[in-house]
């Protein structure tokens, strides 16, 4: 286990699991580890990994999708005898390389969009291709039939399997309800805790335009919190929700939107105690997760209030509008049963295609493609805009551009469309009676060309280094 551990630190460049991944198959390569010799139990090599045991319960599927090792019901995973590689040109060497083909090229334009994130294709839409294929010729699946909750138990088994990384508290796949996307999962939650004729939302002052629009649809009233670098100030907290009488907090701790900065520990756990003490519901939406989140949920930590929402529409694709909300236990029928009776529950065809999607190992490796690709961008941005107050992370497909002297962000986001670049105003984000600061949001456009990306960076960084002169009179 010493070695394994050893060469895992060496691989430390990327994702967790595929430093695991990668330390076993050079365990094996180097002879340390022999063919039919087990391999550690999943929790003591997360034990002595210092990770999480879902972290390497996925190395350990990827490398026995590939052969490579072996599990045995009851008995553990071993190393598997050695597979002869395809040959060049046979089926499963063209079935491999059918596997990364590209259906969507790069657009190379003048016209950038900088309002969404947007993926490339590494292979996303060939694999999708292939599981509804894979379901048009599977004659077990019912198309003549309502949804329902038997319908939706693979794909909850195969979501929950992708958030082992997420601490979420103790959990099963009877406490996840399957959703169009998380806006839908928000209003889901929304229409199941909110109570009365005048219930009153709590949101982040700069916070996710989708929290605001939800409490319309429900009559709601939302009441913004004060922020400071490191999220929701507790005491704030405290003192609105008492005052306004909140039902329920919606928040983005992980990657907030739009600033991009993560909540540390210690102050979750104070939100957390606050929550508590006030009785609020914590809506946790972590649409733009990052790969190796740290930090234990809102349901982790608040098990009877923390609810969590999130999907695969920013890293892996939009289209199929499917997402996954996480109710505390008390409330798990009463989601389920908001969702019964507003949609019935996903349609059968959808369920099966992201059942077969999340348990394919090239899904995953389709995603780490995905956010390799988008660093590449984010990269550009940064070197672009170099000596700018402008907040980024490698994972997170946007940038927060404070904007220097000289500059509001009306002007700006007017004068960046006059030169084919689109990027929104931190307006977009607070409510109608709060604060914008003159800040900008930038979402990585990976559907355009690298060298269309760059010369749009280029044409803002432009407009930086020069201000609107003029006075108003």
């Amino acid at each position: 286990m010493g070695t394994i551990k050893s060469l895992y630190e060496s691989n430390l460049q990327g994702p967790k699991y595929q430093a695991v991944a990668k330390a076993i198959r050079q365990a094996i390569d180097t002879g340390v580890l022999g063919v039919s010799e087990k391999l550690p139990p999943v929790r003591d090599l997360a034990w002595q990994l210092q990770i999480t045991p879902g972290t390497v319960a996925r190395a350990y599927t990827v490398l026995t999708d590939d052969g490579v090792l072996s599990a045995e019901v009851g008995r553990g995973t071993f190393v598997a005898e050695p597979q002869a590689e395809p040959e060049v040109g046979s089926p499963r060497d063209a079935d491999r390389d059918r596997r990364w083909q590209k259906h969507v090229a790069k657009v190379d334009t003048d016209i950038v969009s900088l309002f969404s994130p947007t993926l490339p294709d590494l292979g996303q839409v060939n694999l999708i291709n292939q599981s509804l294929a894979k379901m048009a010729n599977d004659p077990n699946v019912d198309l003549l039939s309502y949804p329902g909750s038997a319908s939706e138990y693979g794909a909850q088994r195969a979501a929950l399997r992708w958030l082992t990384d997420t601490d979420l508290g103790p959990v099963s796949d009877k406490d996840m309800v399957l959703s169009h996307g998380s806006q839908n999962g928000l209003m889901l939650i929304l229409q199941t805790v909110l109570k009365g004729p005048h219930p009153v939302i709590l949101v982040e002052e700069l916070s996710y335009p989708g929290f605001r629009r939800a409490a319309r649809l429900l009559r709601a009233e939302v009441v913004p919190v004060p922020m400071d670098d490191q999220g929701i100030v507790p005491e704030e907290l405290e003192r609105l929700a008492r005052k306004h009488d909140a039902q329920v907090l919606c928040t983005c701790p992980d990657v907030h939107n739009p600033t991009g900065l993560t909540t540390p520990l210690e102050r979750r756990r104070n939100i957390a105690k606050v929550a508590k003490r006030v009785n609020l519901h914590m809506i946790e939406d972590e649409s733009y997760r990052l790969p190796d989140a740290n930090c234990p949920t809102y349901r982790a930590l608040l098990p009877e209030l923390g609810w969590f929402i999130t999907s695969i529409s920013k890293s892996f694709t939009p289209s199929l509008r499917v997402g996954f909300v996480v109710a505390p236990k008390k409330y798990r029928q009463a989601l389920r049963q908001t969702a019964v009776h507003g949609h019935f529950g996903l349609a059968q065809p959808l369920t099966y295609v992201i059942e077969d999607l999340l348990g394919r190992p090239e899904t995953h490796d389709v995603m780490d493609r995905i956010r390799q690709e988008m660093r590449q961008y984010i990269h550009a941005a940064v070197n672009a805009l170099g000596g700018y107050d402008i907040a980024w992370h490698d994972d997170v497909p946007y940038l927060w551009l404070q904007l220097p002297d000289g500059w509001r962000a009306s002007a700006f986001v007017q004068a960046a469309e006059a030169k084919g670049v689109q990027v929104r105003t931190a307006e977009d984000f607070v409510p109608r009676t709060g604060f914008a600061p003159h800040a900008v949001r930038m979402a990585v456009n990976a559907g355009v060309t690298l060298r269309s990306y760059e010369e749009a960076m280029g044409r803002l960084r432009a407009l930086l280094d020069n201000p609107q002169a003029g006075i108003t009179v």
